[in-house]
């Protein structure tokens, strides 16, 4: 079977295409899967770039999709030929958050998916969505589940409330995707027009150039009436959390969920205390939660955006087109 291995210390051109034997037979509990897809996350590049330092010859990619081949003694759950999805969390299964790093994650601590076959505990998967093609279903692993709980588990979105999301990656394009579908107001800002229009035909409400506005909070609350933003889909950090501060209602809700303009910066506190507004960081979440988000998908019939797929052996290729950020939803290795 192919297999795709990173080089220390790391960095695209380290990225490299093997032929090794299968994995045999799944034991205990355990499930071979024919993978066919996973998607790109900015997790997994600063992981293959060599921003997050991982073991000599890991596998990367946290998300995977595909087939359950055989199954072990003991595993009810799935059958030869179900359609899986892989988790991000192995070992959260349900209940609060109860892991703080990425020890355990596919892709970093552990071998991920850029291959074509795995065994592993059947726990490590769910059923993937009826409908969904498998690359669709591997964007669900990282950044569908994190539009996911941000929105529905830790915000309590409901109809009428106004979310706002900041760019158009795969997360933020998931939360206006779910947004909609669940009756809100959605606000969604860019620097490119072209992306402005993509977004208008997905549903936003209405839409900010944020080059053109630089203090586009401001610009959220006069779309609001003054009101802001129910929930904010924060992905930048402390080059975009003062805005973000700006632009949340007063009791609104802000998901800290990425670091794309660095790891820290001066946040404006009294600011945030004023609102009594909630900042809560979040990473992904548990498998009872993606069980719960694939059953609500299959009944909105919500499909994911793909901006394009590679094949694995140009998984380097896909990571450039990440770099250049001229995608517009996820970006995929089909294989």
């Amino acid at each position: 079977m192919q297999v795709v291995n990173l080089k220390s210390p790391g960095g695209l051109d380290q990225l490299k295409l093997h032929e090794v034997e299968g994995p045999g037979e799944p034991g205990l509990g355990e499930i071979r899967v024919r993978l066919h897809a996973s998607s790109l996350n900015f997790h997994d590049y600063i992981v293959v770039s060599g921003k997050s330092p991982t073991e000599e010859g890991r596998i990367p990619m946290a998300d995977g999709a595909g087939v359950v081949e055989a199954v072990g003694k003991g595993v009810t759950e799935f059958a030869a030929g179900d359609r899986v999805v892989s988790t991000f969390f192995p070992h959260w299964l349900e209940g609060p958050a109860r892991v703080a790093d990425f020890k355990t994650v596919p892709g970093d601590g552990v071998d991920g998916y850029a291959r074509e076959q795995v065994i592993r505990p059947a726990q490590w998967f769910t059923h993937a969505p009826e409908g969904y093609t498998h690359a669709e279903a591997a964007t669900l692993t990282t950044a569908g589940l994190t539009a996911w709980r941000a929105l529905v588990v830790d915000g309590g979105l409901k109809a009428g409330d106004t979310v706002l999301t900041l760019g158009t990656g795969g997360v933020s394009i998931f939360a206006l995707q779910l947004a909609k579908a669940m009756g809100a107001t959605v606000i969604s800002t860019s620097s490119s027009e072209d992306k402005i229009a993509r977004l208008k035909a997905l549903g936003a409400d209405h839409t900010i150039n944020y080059r053109e506005e630089p203090e586009w909070g401001k610009k959220v609350q006069q779309l609001t009436d003054g009101r802001g933003a129910d929930h904010v889909i924060e992905v930048g950090g402390p080059g975009t959390l003062p805005q973000s501060i700006d632009a949340v209602a007063i009791a609104g809700h802000i998901s800290l969920i990425g670091v794309l303009t660095g790891r820290g910066g001066d946040i404006p506190t009294s600011k945030l205390m004023a609102k009594q507004a909630r900042l809560q960081g979040l990473i992904v979440g548990s498998r009872r939660h993606q069980i719960e988000m694939i059953r609500a998908l299959e009944v909105i019939g919500l499909k994911p955006v793909i901006d394009c797929s590679f094949s694995l052996d140009r998984i380097a290729d896909a990571f450039r087109h990440q770099e250049s950020g001229k995608h517009f939803g996820k970006i995929c290795l089909e294989f």
